[in-house]
Order: C-alpha cells, then structure tokens, then sequence
C-alpha cells in the first residue's frame, strides 16, 4: 500500500474550513479529527497523514518536502516567497491586509514607522506607494505598537475590525484580499501527480459549487 499523502494546515479557523471542505469532497475524515491536540494525525480511511503547523511555517514543510500538500493563507505566501506550486484558491478564511493607525493619523515625512509580522510584504507596498518607511517585525499584539508610540502605522489582517476597534485604532488603506490556497510541493506533484491531482479535482468542485 502507497504511503498517504501529507499535508501540513495550521490549527484554528483555516484548519476547520479546509477540513469542511475535505469532507465534502468525499475523504472521509473521522469526528474525533477536529479535535485532536496531536501534531500529527492520520486519517487511514482518506489515505491521508496531516502535520499541524504554525500558518508562517506550512509553506517551509511543503517546500522541504515534510509535507506533499500545504493549506496556507495568501499573506504568507506573498511573505515567503517559498519554492512551491499554488494550485488551487479555497476561498477559505476570508479576509484582508490592511494598513492601520490611530484615528487622525497623518503622513509625516519623519522617519515614519510600520510594525507588522509580514515585513517583506509591508517594504514592498510601501515601496509602491513611494513612501520611504522603518519597518519593525513583531510577531504578535501587532495594535500595540500605535498605542506606546513604537510605531505610527501597522500592516496586519483584518477579518471583521473587531480587535481594530477595541483598541482604538482604524483602517486607514486596504491593501490585498485574503483567502486559504493549496500548495503542493514541486517533486511530490511530478512523483505522486496523479493523487495530487484527484484531491485538487475533487476539492476544485466543491470550492466551484460552493460559490455558485
């Protein structure tokens, strides 16, 4: 018997989403699966093995080949730049990038700082924008920085503004829509090409039929 194919999801909402769609594409993924605190699970049944990851590291197993397939959001794929295919938009896990800051906020052209978890994507709209910035990686609580004065603006998701709102700040630019993509690893695809492309056939249908 082959081995199963492996793909790496982060926990949360993408992993619920893109399990729903599994499911309705016919791979029968056992109840218990939702809840598991392991890190990796097998699911014999849909000859399937998943790695429970961090959504900045899903791209890094499939690239490296830990995993043949990948769930992982467009703002980490335009951050890492990984050596991978994207083979199919999930329209899961909708949402945005957007710049935020105090209401009132004003461009200064006084060394003007951006704190963000995606840095190289933030340099890169900025640079669009011709605007000259000092961005600072965080890695979490990224609407604090505007609140103890170590940043002006920051770069993150926004899903519904709720967090935005909470702590006083406002959307100041959208910058790109959000969603959930499958990736697949290069030499996976061209030794397991075949079982790649049924999973991505029967989950491309369902993402079709949903959107109808």
């Amino acid at each position: 018997m082959s081995e199963p194919l492996t793909v790496a999801m982060p926990k949360g909402r993408i992993f619920e989403e893109a399990v729903e769609l599994l499911r309705e594409a016919g791979f029968p993924l056992p109840p218990e699966f939702d809840d598991s605190r392991k890190l990796i699970v097998d699911a014999n049944e849909a000859d399937l093995r998943f790695i429970l990851a961090k959504p900045m590291d899903v791209p890094t197993y499939v690239e490296h080949g830990v995993a043949d397939l990948g769930v992982a959001g467009k703002d980490t794929m335009i951050e890492e730049e990984r050596d991978v295919y994207e083979v199919l938009d999930l329209n899961i896990s909708e949402c945005y990038l957007a710049v935020a800051g105090l209401p009132g906020y004003e461009k200064s052209d006084i060394n003007p700082k951006v704190a963000s978890k995606y840095p190289n994507l933030a340099t890169q709209y900025f640079k669009e924008q011709g605007e000259q910035v000092e961005i600072i990686k965080l890695n979490g609580s990224i609407e604090l920085a505007p609140l103890v004065g170590l940043a002006d603006r920051i770069v993150d998701i926004v899903s519904t503004g709720r967090t935005l709102r909470e702590n006083g700040l406002v959307e100041l630019e959208t910058i790109v829509p959000i969603t959930s993509r499958l990736i697949v690893n290069p030499v996976s695809y061209r030794m397991k090409d075949t079982r790649i492309d049924d999973l991505v056939e029967r989950l491309a249908k369902v993402v079709e039929e949903d959107d109808e």
